[in-house]
């Protein structure tokens, strides 16, 4: 895997997480227990800081970066699906951010809500507890997220990165 230190930022990463051999973390990047991060997905921490908690996956393909401005903070029980960006947000506990959405600057997604496939949240938008945001600029819907789907997604990433990190072998 590629693991980096960029000057004296260096990476946290719990013994208890799995990353995949294709996945790329760079700087000042802290990832929870049993969290996971999946082939293809960049965590730049070069200019700020990311947190990650625990149990959060980070699928195929994220892009998530950070400023020196505002940090990049995720929080427990997420699924961060495949080909997201996120950059200077604070994404709270039981979150999915659906696949290729993107959620930019001082954006605030509050627990239990959903950020829809292919959404855009610009900068300083905030999605309540139990809301989905959908589309592009992102139209926030109160009360539409169904938490237990969050719950379902993250604990089957949970499940697939204990999986993957005793099976898990290259065959080239």
């Amino acid at each position: 895997m590629a693991i980096y230190a960029l000057g004296d930022q260096e990476p946290t990463i719990s013994s208890e997480a799995f990353i995949h051999p294709d996945a790329t973390i760079i700087g000042s990047v802290t990832i929870g227990a049993q969290s996971s991060v999946w082939p293809g997905a960049v965590l730049r921490g070069d200019g700020g800081e990311i947190t990650i908690g625990e149990r959060t996956s980070v699928q195929d393909n994220a892009v998530i970066h950070t400023t020196p401005f505002w940090p990049t903070v995720v929080g427990n029980d997420c699924v961060l699906g495949h080909l997201i960006h996120l950059e200077a947000c604070t994404i709270e506990d039981h979150v999915l951010i659906g696949n290729a959405s993107m959620v930019l600057h001082r954006c605030v997604v509050r627990t239990g809500s959903i950020v829809a496939a292919n959404a855009v949240l610009l900068n300083d938008t905030e999605v309540p507890t139990g809301a989905i945001a959908v589309g592009t600029p992102a139209v926030i819907k109160e009360g539409r997220a169904r938490r237990e789907d969050i719950d379902l997604g993250s604990q089957e990433y949970v499940r697939r990165a204990a999986q993957y990190k005793t099976e898990l072998r290259r065959l080239d």
